[in-house]
Formats: C-alpha cells, structure tokens, sequence
C-alpha cells in the first residue's frame, strides 16, 4: 500500500480522518490473500465514464462532454491493448444503455450541453463493431436508466430533456423484436435522472433511489406508478445500488455522504428497507460491483461533504459479505475514482476501475479470492439455457464446489450499473460434473448474456463462462 500524504481543508471531520486511517491501516502490510493487489495505473486515451463488459469479453468504454463525440474504445483485459470503435454518429456522453437477448446495447439519449439531451438511440452490434440508430424517443434524454424486461424489452425512465430539472416524465419501453417504441402515457412521474431501476421478481420496475421514497412501476399498457416503502436514511445521491438473488442494497451515496447501507428483499409478502452493517466510511461517487463468491466489492469515492470532494479522496476497497453481514477492508489503488469514474466485473474474475472527472486512467483490482490457492476449471458447459432447466457443468473440482453464480454484463456509469443482476443457482454434485438449475422465473432471470462462475470451498472462483438466456 503507497503512503500518502493529505492536505486537510479546513472544517475538515476529525471523523472521516479517523476513518480513513483506521479503514486504510487495516489493509496495510496485509498479504493478496487477505487485502487482494492492484496492477499499476494504466494511462488511457479517454475517461471511462461509460463503461460496458460485451459479450466477447471485450470491454467498450467511452468519455465525459466532448469525448463522447469521439469513437468508444475498446479495451482488451488479455492483451491490455486499447483499440477504436466506430464513431456512433453523435454525442453518446450521459447516455443510457443495456443489453437486448442478443447482445446487442441499447444507447438511449446523449449530450448537447449540461442538462440539455437527445432524443436518439441506437443499437451497437459487437459482432460486426457496427452502430444502427433506431427511432428517437419521445424527447430528449440526459442521464437516462435502461431496464432490461423479462421478455427482452428495455424500459428507458427519466433523464433531463432542455435544462436542469426539466426531466422527461414519461417512461418508453423499446420493443425489441420490432426496434419501436411504446410510451407508457399513462406513467408520467418526476424522478431524479440516473434513477436506480431494477426488474423485480413480480414483474414491475422496483425504483429504489436516489429519492428516499420507493415507487414501483407496471410497464405493461400504458404503465402505471405506485407508491412502495420508504427507506430509513434519506435520499442517496450518487451511491450505487445492486441487485443480488431478489435483494436490493444501497450503499452510501447522499451529500454530505453516508456510510450506512439498506438492504429490501423483493421476494417477500411486504417488502422493507432494513440497515444492514455499514460501511467503516462514508463514501459518494463510489461503484460496486458484484462478485462470483456473492459477495459485493465497494471501490473509491470520497467522503468529502461536496459533489465531488476530491480532497477528501477514498483509496481502500471495502467488501461485503452478505452472509456474515459484515464489510472488510481492502487494498488500496492510486488514483482517487470519484465522479465519472466506472467499475466493473471482468470475466476473469478481477475489477477494473476507470476513469474518473479528467481522469484518464485505469487500474484493475484482483480480489483475495484470487490468491487462495487454484482456480476450479470449467472444461464444459453449456453457452445456452432456458428457465427452468438444468444445466451440466463438467469440471474435474466438482467435489469441492460450494457455489454456482451467474451475473449479468456490466454496463456502467455514475455509479450504477444499469444491466446487473447476481443469481446463486441451486446445484448437484456427480463425479466430474454439477447439474445446476436455472431460475423458472423469467423476472428473475431475464433474457441476454450473463457470465457463469462455480466457486470452490475456499472462496476462489472459476473463470467466468459466457451463457445466454433466450427471449421467450
């Protein structure tokens, strides 16, 4: 771990100082097996401000005001070589997206000035590395939220249209076997732009932030919105949320920041905002990305009490175990990650971490799992499954397999990953093999690329293969 020196503001929290110094002793001088190890800071051609994982495995990346009108990159976590994407044909910065069944990501909205979006969307195509638009939208959108269906559609809520707080309040879902739109008229409502949208296991959009009150959302029809439960804290401006097995968590996030997490569980009769252990520091503009072993890693941020308080930077990496209910202390990296910054899963188990406002470089995190002994090998498995169904896994470790996980792509930016989803299958052990069932329920489920993990009994991962859940 680097020693740093930090120059204090005044009016600066004895609290956060102490936190910093308790959180960042805890990993120092620890082993990889225990605080994890972070490669050395990679210089990159533009800010990762919208960061996606494809389905090759590749990651495409793209910047902040300007540099979205630039073509994306895309970087290769095998190589480490950056290469061009084509230019999608207009500003794609502050844009929302996720993937179709296919593959393919869905581009929603884009940049004119702060506050001021389009209207335009469009379809990226990793296979042919080619850009198709699609019909505009209602109205413009800036900072925009994607929300994959159970079918395969994507619902695209808010975004600012012509200046700050105009948000576009009518939610559309993109019909993905026609490339049009519906515009659900009957569902107006202003919710802050970025809103945490997840797919809920009955079916409905569950919005669970930034604003304090739940809402959930029909997107059939014309859609409808209705009031759901009220969190503890407050509102959470720029702290993410994931989705893990039907549960919800949001760490952090709000100005001045907080350090407390609430957790919902979806799948209940009467579904309740609980606290769930905090973090060891409050955090805004931080990412978290969820883990093979189901655990979920928290990177970055500041604890300053402004937008972005740089100043007061968060170096250490927090995990939190969801079983224990309890949130360890990590490695440090280099660079403070606060606004624009992005994380996300790669398929061979380790965390890049990029971007950041004018920051344009990368580092990649490998978790202590990675230095627990030998990876579990998958020498088969299916690249196809339906809900349902099983699925044989052949892998020489099966004896020693304790979890089988799926997670979908990331597709990330202003702390929220738009596209994720952690699911725990359900599995048995023969000699050479596991037979894991899938999820029969497609809200639990939806349809597109997730990448399958099986996890042994000292926590290490497999390398992740690539699965496809079809439309129905």
């Amino acid at each position: 771990m680097t020693n740093r020196c930090v120059t204090l503001s005044p009016g600066v929290s004895a609290l956060w100082l102490l936190g910093l110094v308790v959180g960042a002793s805890s990993a120092l001088a620890q082993s990889p097996s225990q605080v994890g190890r972070w490669s050395s800071v990679m210089n990159w051609p533009i800010t990762a401000t919208h960061t996606s994982v494809l389905p090759d495995g590749k990651v495409m990346f793209y910047g902040e005001f300007a540099e979205g009108a630039l073509p994306p990159r895309r970087w290769d976590p095998a190589t480490n070589v950056i290469t061009e994407y084509p230019y999608a044909g207009y500003n794609i910065f502050c844009s929302g997206h996720s993937f179709l069944s296919n593959g393919k990501l869905l581009v929603t909205g884009g940049h004119i000035a702060s506050h001021v979006g389009l209207p335009r969307a469009s379809l990226f195509d990793y296979l042919s590395n080619t850009w198709t638009q699609v019909p505009n939208m209602n109205g413009p959108r800036w900072y925009p939220t994607n929300t994959t269906l159970n079918n395969g559609d994507i619902v695209v809520t808010s975004g600012e249209m012509n200046g700050a707080n105009d948000i576009n309040l009518i939610p559309q879902r993109f019909i993905a076997g026609t490339s049009s739109w519906r515009t659900l008229t009957n569902a107006s409502m202003n919710i802050p732009y970025y809103p945490k949208m997840f797919l809920a296991p009955n079916g409905q959009l569950f919005y669970a932030g930034s604003l304090r009150g739940s809402l959930w959302l029909d997107p059939t029809s014309n859609g409808a919105w209705r009031t759901g439960p009220v969190s503890n804290y407050g509102t959470r401006s720029y702290g993410p949320a994931v989705y893990m097995d039907g549960k919800v968590l949001l760490i952090g996030g709000g100005q001045p920041p907080t350090s407390t997490v609430e957790q919902i569980d979806l799948t209940a009769a009467n579904p309740t905002w609980r606290y769930v252990a905090p973090m060891s520091i409050r955090r805004r503009q931080h990412n978290a990305v969820l883990l093979p072993d189901g655990s979920v890693l928290v990177l970055g941020g500041s604890s300053g009490p402004d937008f972005d308080s740089s100043n007061f930077p968060v170096f250490y990496a927090e995990l939190y175990n969801p079983t224990t209910n309890t949130w360890t202390s990590l490695a440090s990296n280099v660079r403070y990650r606060g606004y624009h910054s992005t994380a996300v899963l790669l398929p061979d188990g380790r965390v890049l971490s990029a971007g950041g406002s004018q920051e344009l470089t990368a580092e990649v995190y490998s978790p202590p799992y990675l230095f627990k002994g030998a990876r579990p090998v998958v020498t088969a498995a299916p690249t196809t499954a339906q809900p349902a169904s099983t699925i044989t896994i052949t892998t020489p470790d099966a004896a020693s397999i304790t979890r089988v996980s799926l997670i979908a792509l990331n597709s990330t930016t202003h702390t929220f990953d738009q596209n994720q989803r952690l699911l725990t299958l359900a599995f048995t052990r023969a000699a050479g093999n596991l037979t894991a069932t899938m999820p029969a329920n497609r809200n639990l489920a939806p349809p597109g690329y997730y990448q399958l993990f099986i996890v042994n009994n000292a926590g290490v991962p497999s390398s992740g293969r690539r699965l496809r859940i079809p439309p129905p």
